[in-house]
């Protein structure tokens, strides 16, 4: 019997050929193609191969070929939340609705200074993957519970533990932690001088690492925090980012343009400085950020806050431990049945919250928490059209819908009905502005070679369905969603894949 004999190139380009075609593929065809550099919508074809986008075009299936019929609707890059809670609900709920259902496939945790050891992540990644993929900070209140104690942290660092808390940071850093995070308006940071923070923020630029911050005051001393960040920016060199961006006192309301001319200047002086965005007029913290002088029992104090801090009519209390018969009512309306004005109620809540925490030591999570109305529309839209934000949801999975429709309120509401910004820049916005933020390599655009983090909606019926009185509500017009190439979200269902890795900086 005769046999063909094959050079070791031919061999090795046969066997090539033969792994491929061994390796089955998905082709998604008949889409508009925003691959998340802000170029405009083009007819196209993507084809997916294990984790990876393989080609882009005018492509034919073959046989092999898993085809995806699009349907004319947008094909996009998976979106990234650069400021997400998410991680709580995932160690939960490793399907993560909350996520996939709005079209996130990374979510960026270890915000507002608190985080996980990078070691503690990715055991836990590698025993529990979830549906998601996760990058983190390191956060600088978790660096002062190890090095001060967590029941001693309402005052200044000494020299001794700013070393232990760099010495860590450094070794984070180095463990794949993408930077330093701040919480500065709550208590386990507040009383952190500002050398600590410049300290800290220095061994991170050393280390190539990036500085987000929930900045010291978001109302009655913004200036001021902002002037901070900038500073921290201007020393270290490194990109510092403000995290979700907002005015919070009604008295400054209107005046977004002029906070953005200083963030303008500060660029143009060589500081690279950014913020994040999620799309409400309302947050959600703890009804202790209301006190900026953190007195608590002050009636003065409270009155101020609810004159200029917040609208006690259209705020209200979304996690009450002592009392779950308060969740989803207003301070106006729980003060009425404690027969209290707004203010008064405002101090009894918090020290309702003090009592059941001293006597529920190993109670987990919120004891309190509020969705607290606070900012304009009009600051909203400014902030968002500004060319240097990216988007987040800064949200969980329930309280604030912020955790189930952040991304696609900014798809429907902001894009297809106020033409706040084209669909192609909101996506920038969601993706590669994001990743390029980051670092991120080889995610946040769709080009070949790059991880197949991808969704399928469409344009003219997304739109977020959460609320306060339904928090949870999946949005309208995400039609699919894959991750690292397996698919994980489709006709509002997760299909129960789990590819999500964690992402390290290097």
């Amino acid at each position: 019997m005769g046999y063909i004999k094959l050079s070791i190139s031919t061999f090795l380009l046969f066997s090539l050929s033969f792994a491929v075609q061994a390796q089955r593929s998905t082709i998604i065809t008949n889409i508009q193609l925003i691959d998340g550099t802000g170029k405009p919508a083009s007819s196209a074809s993507v084809r997916i191969q294990g984790n990876k986008i393989v080609a882009i075009g005018a492509l034919k299936p073959n046989k092999m070929d898993q085809v995806v019929d699009g349907n004319g609707k947008v094909l996009a890059p998976g979106f990234i939340d650069s400021h997400s809670h998410h991680f709580g609900d995932l160690s939960k709920n490793r399907a993560g609705l909350s996520t996939s259902s709005q079209g996130i496939t990374t979510i960026v945790i270890g915000q507002d200074g608190n985080g996980y050891p990078m070691d503690s992540l990715t055991k836990w990644m590698n025993e529990k993957p979830v549906v998601s993929n996760v990058a983190s900070y390191t956060g600088q209140s978790s660096l002062r519970e190890v090095a001060m104690g967590e029941n001693d942290l309402y005052r200044n660092a000494t020299v001794l533990e700013i070393e232990k808390m760099k010495s860590i940071l450094a070794s984070e850093l180095d463990k794949g932690s993408f930077g330093l995070s701040t919480g500065l308006e709550y208590e386990a940071s507040f009383y952190s001088s500002h050398q600590e923070v410049i300290d800290l923020a220095k061994v991170t630029a050393a280390h190539k690492g990036l500085y987000t911050s929930h900045i010291r005051s978001e109302d009655l001393h913004m200036d001021e925090a902002i002037d901070e960040i900038i500073e921290i920016g201007r020393q270290t060199k490194m990109p510092v980012q403000v995290s979700h961006i907002k005015i919070a006192n009604k008295l400054n309301w209107g005046k977004a343009n002029l906070i953005l001319e200083k963030l303008n200047q500060a660029r143009k002086e060589g500081v690279n400085i950014t913020a994040d965005i999620y799309p409400y007029t309302f947050w959600n913290s703890t009804l202790r950020v209301l006190f900026p002088g953190k007195d608590f029992d002050n009636l003065a104090s409270a009155e101020m806050a609810t004159r200029q801090l917040f609208d006690p009519n259209e705020s209200v209390l979304v996690q009450f431990a002592p009392n779950p018969n308060y969740i989803g009512k207003t301070i106006t309306a729980i003060g009425l049945e404690r027969n209290e004005q707004p203010a008064q109620t405002l101090i009894r809540l918090i020290k309702l919250a003090e009592d059941f925490k001293k006597a529920n030591p190993n109670y987990t999570g919120s004891v309190e928490a509020i969705a607290g109305k606070a900012m304009s529309e009009e600051d909203v839209n400014t902030f968002l059209a500004w060319p240097e934000t990216i988007i987040c949801s800064d949200g969980n999975a329930g309280g604030h819908p912020r955790g189930y429709g952040a991304f696609t309120r900014v798809l429907g509401k902001y894009v297809r009905e106020s033409n706040l910004m084209p669909l192609e820049k909101a996506i920038f916005k969601m993706t590669g502005q994001s990743a390029d933020f980051f670092g991120f390599k080889n995610r946040g655009r769709i080009a070949v070679g790059n991880f197949a983090d991808l969704v399928l909606l469409d344009p003219a019926t997304v739109m977020d369905e959460a609320n306060l009185k339904n928090s949870k509500a999946l949005s309208k017009g995400i039609a699919m969603v894959w991750v690292n190439g397996q698919l994980v979200y489709q006709a509002q269902k997760a299909t129960g894949n789990l590819p999500g890795v964690l992402i390290k900086r290097k």
